[in-house]
């Protein structure tokens, strides 16, 4: 009777154990300086690289040393990163312009430039079909780029405005739509937008990423996280923090940037139903992120900002723009 009493309890420490939240904390602050003005970041794990976009131009970070090691410039207003490795070749969305810019994965220096559609904003690379998708906010449409010709091949009408994107394990790219809370699909084989679904009771989705089981997580402006299938199947939400634009997964959880709370809503999977599991401190303002699963570790790019004042909101502060790194404990 003993024993079998000991054996429950260990059975219950090592549940507990199992259900505890995880822990993440800041390790270091990367001050870059400049406009306080930011948007995506991309972490090239193999490459030990983190991309920041910068108003006028992207910063490369060594992410093993966490400093600077390179400037990606002659851009006019940058957005998105993606990388196709195979053709030592990074993209851009330089909004402003209105295109792509490319670079050289080697020299960071920009190569060219490709004409798409109206202030592109995402981009990701889907490396079965070496195309790569950039979604044009103010068009309502992705220019799908071959990237070994850096052509054009196709321009896709899309219901609404775009907004971030993920590539599945299907090869089909998905991708939030702002406007109509929504999340759609465009099929990279035939270069034909699939299908929409409704995001509902998600309203402004910005953020998404994607894990290993292929659920989508959709960060919403009425202060919810949304999962989906790629199906198109609602399967669970959860409360976030307010004034999300990113969310991230890593190690089992999604991590949802609330910029007004200064903090991260996680996300994991509890007795079968997704469910807020923890709140991480970060700092105002912070409202993009990107994780590097190898190293465990989350970046967020953030500034100082001055007081509000009246009904203005609060404004960022120049010389002040850095990246917050925060690591598994």
């Amino acid at each position: 009777m003993m024993k079998l009493a000991l054996t429950v309890l260990t059975l219950a420490i090592c549940g507990s154990a199992m259900a505890a939240a995880p822990d993440y904390k800041l390790v270091d602050t990367i001050h870059i300086g400049g406009g306080a003005k930011w948007d995506y970041l991309y972490v090239d794990s193999d490459a030990h690289r983190l991309y920041v976009t910068h108003a006028i131009q992207t910063e490369v970070i060594d992410t093993q040393t966490d400093k600077l090691i390179g400037t990606i410039g002659d851009t006019q207003g940058v957005h998105g990163v993606a990388i196709a490795k195979e053709f030592g070749k990074g993209f851009i969305t330089d909004g402003t312009a209105n295109a792509v810019a490319v670079f050289d994965l080697s020299t960071l220096k920009n190569t060219g430039s490709i004409k798409v559609g109206t202030k592109p904003d995402s981009i990701v690379y889907a490396p079965a079909s070496q195309k790569v998708v950039a979604f044009n906010g103010k068009s309502n449409s992705a220019s799908i780029i071959d990237a070994k010709t850096l052509k054009v091949v196709a321009t896709v009408a899309v219901p609404g405005k775009p907004e971030f994107s993920v590539v599945g394990a299907d090869g089909n790219v998905y991708f939030n739509l702002e406007d109509i809370g929504q999340i759609g699909s465009i099929n990279l084989t035939t270069n034909k937008f699939v299908k929409a679904h409704s995001l509902k009771p998600c309203d402004g989705p910005s953020g998404l990423t994607i894990d290993e089981k292929q659920n989508l997580y959709s960060v919403c402006a009425n202060n919810l996280m949304m999962v989906t299938s790629t199906a198109g199947k609602n399967i669970g939400q959860a409360k976030i923090g307010s004034d999300p634009d990113g969310v991230a997964y890593m190690d089992g959880y999604a991590f949802s940037a609330n910029g007004a709370d200064g903090n991260m809503t996680v996300v994991g999977l509890v007795d079968g139903k997704f469910q807020t599991v923890a709140t991480i401190p970060t700092q105002f303002g912070a409202r993009t992120i990107a994780a590097d699963p190898a190293a465990h570790r989350l970046y967020l790019p953030t500034a100082d900002f001055k007081p509000a004042t009246g009904d203005e909101k609060r404004q960022r502060i120049a010389d002040t723009f850095r990246v917050l790194v925060l690591e598994k404990q």
